[in-house]
């Protein structure tokens, strides 16, 4: 496969704004996330702000990194639209990307307008936590598929695939679900610390506990669960698609997830620290883009390449499928 600058590009963005997300979790996770009050575009109703204590420092941060993320998914769909007619699959896909970064930092700011940072505990905060968690893998998805469709990747059919194609969007679906019960039970360990696990498995079982410590116990078996689900829905796409794409990314799933869930655990016993929370939040958007991989190439729709207006830089790689691309709209 021979990249272009675009579809290296759309890689670049995809990697860089995980870093955006891990940071979030820092932040939400240090408990910095009311670092600049209330105010949002503004921090502290400065656009600098002066004297920053520590926690204002990681907030703004993370709004100074998220605002050059936005800027680069502008770029991203203003250069699609050059590099590709109109329906190309990754003219599509930088087009989401674009919809879903607006979506998401509208969704912050909320978070931020609203007070629901720093020690809130109300189900508005756990609401708005679950709605971020969605729409952040949203946008993981139109990236990976932008970046994906540029490298190369056909347009996804989801006609005359049989039962894959609604076991795999079920799979995605669980896995969004998984994450935003991941992304509560965070919520609730970061707002309700235990010194130990035996007390903190008394909390979980406390019928007068807080609610976001009794829906942490969902979170293990809901993983539990949505792991079998695509254990089975990887054996599917192997079978009905034994190409050798479809193969790697099946058995990077499957090990992604046992990891996943043997990190899971250690989290649990070390009683949740902000590093774990950050590896644990790393795994679950690998997770997350492996599965979106496997779906576009199990079912992508063979057609006839279509070539981009850029030319192609000089590194070969490993073929995955044919080279796609698009001509000057």
């Amino acid at each position: 496969m021979r990249l272009t600058r675009f579809a290296r590009f759309a890689w670049g963005v995809l990697l860089y704004t995980i870093g955006i997300i891990l940071w979030g979790a820092y932040v939400r996770a240090s408990g910095s996330g009311a670092g600049c009050g209330s105010h949002w575009p503004l921090c502290n109703g400065q656009v600098i702000p002066r004297a920053p204590q520590i926690e204002t420092l990681i907030e703004f941060s993370h709004r100074a990194t998220s605002g050059i993320g936005l800027l680069l998914v502008v770029g991203l769909f203003f250069w699609s639209r050059r590099a590709y007619s109109r329906g190309v699959p990754a003219r599509s896909g930088a087009a989401w990307s674009l919809f879903f970064m607006i979506t998401e930092a509208l969704v912050g700011a909320g978070i931020v307008l609203f007070s629901l940072v720093a020690d809130n505990v109300s189900i508005a905060r756990a609401m708005f936590v679950a709605v971020h968690l969605a729409n952040t893998f949203l946008l993981l998805a139109a990236l990976t598929l932008t970046a994906w469709w540029a490298s190369g990747g056909q347009a996804v059919r989801l006609r005359g695939h049989g039962n894959l194609a609604g076991m795999l969007l079920v799979g995605c679906a669980a896995v969004i679900l998984l994450g935003v019960s991941g992304a509560v039970t965070a919520l609730g360990d970061t707002l309700f610390p235990s010194s130990s696990l035996a007390e903190g498995l008394s909390q979980d079982f406390s019928p007068t506990a807080h609610f976001l410590i009794r829906l942490r116990l969902l979170h293990p078996a809901i993983a539990i669960a949505v792991g079998l689900y695509l254990v089975v829905a990887g054996w599917l796409a192997r079978s009905v698609r034994p190409s050798a794409t479809t193969q790697t990314f099946a058995r990077m799933l499957l090990v992604l997830f046992i990891v996943q869930l043997a990190v899971g655990a250690i989290n649990v016993v070390l009683l949740a620290p902000i590093w774990m929370q950050i590896v644990h939040l790393l795994l679950a958007d690998a997770v997350w883009i492996t599965l979106v991989l496997l779906t576009a190439s199990s079912l992508a729709h063979v057609a006839a390449p279509i070539v981009s207006v850029e030319e192609p830089d000089t590194t070969t790689f490993t073929p995955l499928s044919r080279v796609g691309g698009g001509t000057s709209g």
